[in-house]
């Protein structure tokens, strides 16, 4: 390798990609083509540096395969920060054992990095801490441990644990130090910010307060009935597929030790105001099938004028912004630009579900298109309102 190729690897690697293309911007040998598709990824140009480097990993023979496979796990990497997730693994997964099996470890391991991360972001906790768990940070460079780290702390964002979470993040920040890399601290710093930002409300006896996740964590190991209508569970009850009933018990929680109307409720749940005898009558069909569901956490009473929930201590739990597309501002607050179809794919729910979502929030002007067609992409705009972590997808009994 000549030292033009050499110095903007090194460039590279310390996070300039302008020193880099300085020294390759005019060459179109497969090993300039591949430096420069990397460093137009770093300067944010997806589609470019996609393009360069599927052209440098044609250009490599097949007595190249090292070569090869780094440009795939280079184009991946770039799939993964314009938040493509919907590309499938295997050739990632091949590309880090031809790098294993020759003697690559550390681009071995950056494949797999990949791999966790994409399971990462699309809920797949159980997955990505397996994978975690078989890879050696103290092995590695001082960027590949503050990756790990930061894969270890979103895990346990997404678990509730807190203290975990502030344990790798401060790993992570000791590894980007050691990197020199700008653009890596600045990533350690952000999520530092997010831990510590308002994770959810706590509404009860008429009272609403903001917790933090360390908060939020207490709460749910202590004896209180948490109605989470983050995660739309009660205890260890999940009424995710269940919105009615899960309104009704939200709504008589918030109004413990009191009771709920029946006029009161109809409106919240069934959202009209003018109820008449068919609306009373599904309301008792309803509050029958919640009482059943809660009978070994809580009961439901009539009274005079409506139903009271019977507990010893409910708690709702809400996230700090109420909003009917929370989830997907909650994803949208990592700061990267998301394609609609892996939106979907993180909120398992179809594409055409996030396009409205996204065209609400757009018209509001609370996220912002980037591209057109296939290329288009969505953001946060500046100082955006927060939304919880604790919307973000992951698996619960974790």
């Amino acid at each position: 390798m000549d030292s033009l190729i050499t110095a903007a690897a090194r460039a590279l690697a310390a996070g300039d990609p302008l020193g880099a293309l300085n020294r390759v911007a005019l060459r179109e040998d497969p090993p300039a083509l591949a430096l420069r598709g990397i460093a137009m990824a770093q300067l944010g140009d997806f589609p470019r540096a996609r393009t360069l480097l599927r052209r440098a990993a044609r250009a490599f023979g097949a007595h190249e395969p090292i070569e090869r496979a780094r440009c795939r796990v280079a184009e991946a990497e770039v799939a993964l920060a314009s938040r493509e997730l919907n590309w499938p693994t295997a050739p990632l997964e091949q590309a880090a054992q031809v790098l294993h099996s020759h003697g690559d470890r550390i681009n071995a391991a950056h494949a797999r990095y990949l791999l966790i991360r994409r399971a990462l972001l699309i809920g797949q906790l159980d997955q990505a801490h397996a994978a975690l768990a078989e890879l050696e940070p103290k092995l590695l460079p001082a960027p590949l441990r503050a990756v790990h780290w930061l894969i270890a702390s979103g895990i346990a964002v997404r678990r509730l644990q807190a203290g975990e979470a502030r344990t790798a993040l401060r790993k992570a920040a000791e590894a980007a130090v050691a990197s020199g890399i700008p653009a890596l601290r600045a990533e350690v710093d952000s999520a530092a910010r997010i831990l510590e930002s308002p994770a959810a409300r706590r509404i009860g006896r008429g009272e609403t307060h903001l917790l933090s996740l360390d908060e939020v964590e207490g709460l749910l190991r202590s004896d209180a009935l948490v109605v989470d209508a983050c995660r739309f569970r009660i205890g260890s009850l999940s009424l995710g597929s269940r919105p009615v009933l899960f309104a009704l018990a939200r709504a008589l929680a918030e109004a413990w030790p009191g009771d709920v109307s029946r006029t009161e409720l109809i409106g919240r749940v069934f959202r009209t105001l003018h109820p008449d005898e068919t609306h009373r009558a599904r309301l008792r069909v309803e509050i029958g099938r919640l009482r059943r569901l809660l009978q070994a956490l809580a009961g439901i009473e009539s009274t005079p004028r409506g139903f009271r929930l019977v507990a010893a201590n409910p708690v709702v739990l809400a996230p700090p912004l109420e909003d009917a597309n929370a989830e997907v501002l909650a994803l949208l607050s990592d700061g990267q630009a998301w394609s609609s179809s892996a939106l979907a794919l993180a909120l398992d729910t179809s594409q055409r579900s996030v396009q409205r979502a996204l065209e609400t929030l757009a018209e509001a002007g609370r996220v912002q298109a980037l591209g057109q067609g296939r290329a288009r992409r969505w953001t946060l705009p500046p100082a955006p309102g927060f939304a919880t972590t604790l919307l973000l997808p992951a698996p619960f009994g974790v």
